[in-house]
């Protein structure tokens, strides 16, 4: 392995064939370094090689076991799923009043509500717009989470549209505009509400993604995305407002998305469904989000919709 080359978490899950809350819990444990890359974990190649050639140098093979995070001793471990810089605030909220640990998982919208169904998240973060209904996020939970009881909390409301140059050279103004032609767009991942939001509006609108130069072309968030428009790369992409006004972007706003929490609804889940519910609804924790801006915290901890 190439000592430049390194692995997310979920890549590194993928190559040793177990969930990535094993990873998250060999982190934990110090077994694996890490480093970051803005709030992105990652692992160097060299590390991840060093620790199979120990594992297989043990004269007794010990296979490695998925962590149980609510059983036994010790304080459970929560996986937080998104990638907004609100989660950050919550995990410490979270920590500081339960003394749970956190974890974060920053992958989209539709990967961390998959991640659910399978077991490896905990609290997952969304915005996915679904074009049919003109709703967020509950179409898509109920296709997924078939079968499972689950609660979903509103936790922010924030813009959402296009991050031009400065200037907005194009002139750009509404989703019929990213048809124009000589235009280069900048993508997200598959799975991201980013990604999610402009199929829609694409589908809304009749413009097909053949036509849209640079459709291919993907980054795995906000800022990555604000930052190939802001050094030319393209010359649009979808995204959120703040991001924006991090990198300096201009920003064409074009809808209000509800960026919402889902936990699900089991016996282990009650206290901590209620304790979020609890910090959500607080005072401190409404006016530190509110402090940063460009956030909507009018519906913060109301309850979007409840299985029973």
């Amino acid at each position: 392995m190439s000592q430049e080359l390194s692995y997310t978490i979920e890549e590194v899950a993928q190559l040793l064939k177990v969930s990535k809350l094993t990873i998250y819990d060999l982190v934990k444990k110090g077994e694996l370094p890490v480093f970051r890359v803005g709030r992105q974990m990652r692992m160097d190649a060299k590390d991840l090689e060093k620790y199979i050639t120990d594992s297989k140098s043990l004269t007794s093979p010990v296979p490695i076991a998925e962590p149980h995070r609510n059983e036994g001793k010790g304080t459970p471990t929560l996986v937080i799923s998104g990638q907004d810089m609100v989660l950050d605030i919550l995990g410490q909220y979270i920590e500081k009043d339960s003394g749970h640990k956190t974890l974060r998982s920053n992958t989209g919208s539709l990967s961390g509500l998959i991640s659910m169904y399978n077991g490896d998240s905990d609290i997952v973060s969304m915005h996915m717009f679904d074009g049919d209904t003109g709703e967020y996020n509950l179409p898509y939970i109920k296709k997924i989470l078939v079968g499972y009881p689950y609660i979903l909390f509103n936790l922010v409301s924030r813009n959402a549209g296009l991050y031009v140059k400065k200037g907005n050279p194009f002139n750009l103004t509404t989703w019929n505009d990213l048809n124009k032609d000589h235009l280069t767009i900048i993508n997200r991942e598959r799975g991201s509400g980013a990604r999610i939001l402009l199929d829609e509006q694409l589908k809304i609108h009749k413009i097909s993604t053949k036509s849209l130069k640079g459709y291919e072309n993907e980054e795995t968030n906000h800022l990555s995305v604000a930052s190939a428009v802001s050094s030319g790369i393209a010359d649009v992409g979808v995204g959120i407002e703040k991001a924006a006004k991090i990198v300096g972007v201009d920003f064409i706003p074009l809808i209000t998305e509800r960026y919402d929490l889902v936990l699900l609804k089991t016996p282990k889940n009650e206290q901590i469904i209620k304790m979020v519910k609890r910090i959500l609804s607080s005072n401190p924790f409404q006016a530190e989000i509110d402090a940063l801006g460009d956030y909507d915290i009018s519906r913060t901890g109301s309850i979007i919709h409840e299985t029973f």
